[in-house]
């Protein structure tokens, strides 16, 4: 009984690490903050319909670069306050009925996905690729590193429809709004800003922990210094 207990528990990890889909390497950067912007405005665009960022506040978004002003125009869809959670713009009884459970919460994905195969962005940059037409799901599509995925191509418009090939690969049979090149710059600024919502004080802690490691070098030099002089007449 034990034994199946433990094996019902870690089913879902098992079935994650064995997923064999190459990850292609995230472009991006959070430290380009137009790029995060454009990120910002394609979750809000897309992503924002269903999946909600509840840890996510939209005056937080001013750390990009962007004025109240701007937040409020462009940005700012599913609040009256500026200092009101990036709610989703569907009510959760409604998502139930259409998908039969409410789509997760995106405020921390890009570090949830992050696995020995590679990092979160990794993940998130070729799952959002990797749709493809297949009809034999509910929704007409499925994915590459998702396989029999519940999640409809929010994207379609932009990339195109995909098709997988008898050798598994995938080809675009119907070209989107954007050239392949525009597609992946966009989806990478997409991950982009789901990596920096993950952590939005990235970039101070790494700085911070540089800023730590030279103070410890000079600290360890000067007593080093310190107990050379101390110890000089010590024989």
């Amino acid at each position: 009984m034990k034994k199946i207990l433990v094996a019902l528990l870690f089913a879902p990890l098992l079935a994650f690490a064995s997923s064999t889909a190459h990850l292609d390497k995230w472009p991006g950067s959070v430290s380009d903050k137009a790029a995060l912007q454009n990120g910002a405005k394609y979750f809000v665009n897309y992503c924002l319909n269903c999946h909600g960022a509840s840890y996510m506040r939209y005056s937080k978004l001013m750390e990009l670069g962007l004025t109240e002003q701007q937040v409020r125009d462009n940005l700012m869809f599913t609040a009256e306050k500026i200092g009101e959670p990036m709610r989703v713009a569907a009510r959760s009884e409604e998502q139930k009925t259409w998908f039969g459970a409410a789509p997760p919460d995106l405020s921390v994905i890009a570090r949830a996905r992050a696995s020995e195969a590679g990092s979160g962005a990794d993940w998130l940059y070729t799952y959002l690729r990797s749709f493809y037409r297949d009809d034999k799901r509910p929704t007409g599509w499925n994915n590459v590193v998702f396989e029999n995925v519940g999640m409809p191509h929010i994207l379609q418009e932009l990339q195109g429809v995909q098709v997988r090939d008898a050798e598994h690969k995938l080809q675009l049979a119907v070209p989107g709004k954007q050239l392949p090149e525009e597609f992946d710059k966009t989806v990478s600024d997409l991950v982009g800003f789901l990596v920096w919502m993950a952590e939005p004080q990235q970039e101070f802690r790494q700085r911070l922990g540089v800023g730590v490691l030279i103070f410890l070098g000079i600290l360890f030099v000067l007593a080093y210094a310190l107990k050379k002089e101390y110890w000089k007449d010590v024989h």
